[in-house]
């Protein structure tokens, strides 16, 4: 069963938010962060093996094992695969001076079926998010602490940890996925309810972050 802690932090939108709130900068770009895309497509690579994610959220810590959430979908349409996954020992490992990336292990894994019509409405809502976080040509920020990476179809989009309302309704979100991958059928249709919430919540605050833009 996967460890219970869940993700920690969340991301910044400083185009979203009022030009005057010192607690939400961009900390959001568009692809790889520098120094970051061999060892975040490896663990990628090793938490969704040979299948394509159509959603995808892998947290590389400063320290302590990697951790991810995958939307899958069905190719005969139905139910899609939401999968939690934890690296079982670092990925991202120092040896004599040397850096390690320890892919010959088997993550730990909880799988769960979610309804297409809340995975594809999950996918587009976070779409429109990330997309007015990171615009096009927004270069993704290096850290040598915690490091998101988002994937949404083909949009890429990796950024450090959250403030303002629309992180923390993400975080939220992140949160309910975790917990459903690891329940039973009623306290999963729960979270759905839930995530369905959350997201009518994220709709508005990025219609009112939008609209306070062009004020």
């Amino acid at each position: 069963m996967i460890r219970a802690a869940l993700l920690v932090a969340a991301l910044v939108f400083a185009p979203l938010a009022h030009a005057d709130d010192d607690s939400c900068k961009l900390a959001l770009g568009r692809g790889w962060p520098p120094a970051t895309e061999n060892y975040g497509s490896a663990v990628e690579k090793l938490f969704a093996g040979d299948q394509q994610p159509a959603w995808s959220f892998t947290l590389l810590p400063k320290m302590g094992a990697e951790s991810g959430v995958l939307l899958i979908a069905n190719p005969d349409g139905g139910y899609w695969t939401l999968r939690r996954a934890v690296a079982d020992q670092r990925v991202h490992y120092w040896s004599a001076a040397k850096l390690e990336l320890r892919t010959q292990q088997a993550p730990e894994i909880d799988e769960a079926s979610i309804p297409a019509e809340v995975a594809t409405r999950f996918i587009e809502d976070w779409r429109n998010v990330l997309s007015a976080a990171a615009p096009e040509g927004s270069a993704a920020p290096f850290s040598e602490n915690d490091t998101w990476l988002f994937v949404a179809g083909d949009m890429r989009v990796s950024g450090l940890e959250p403030t303002c309302e629309l992180g923390k309704l993400m975080r939220e979100q992140i949160d309910l996925l975790i917990e459903a991958s690891d329940e039973g059928d009623e306290k999963r249709a729960k979270r759905w309810r839930q995530l369905g919430e959350s997201l009518d919540r994220m709709r508005d605050a990025l219609g009112t972050a939008a609209a306070t833009a062009t004020q």
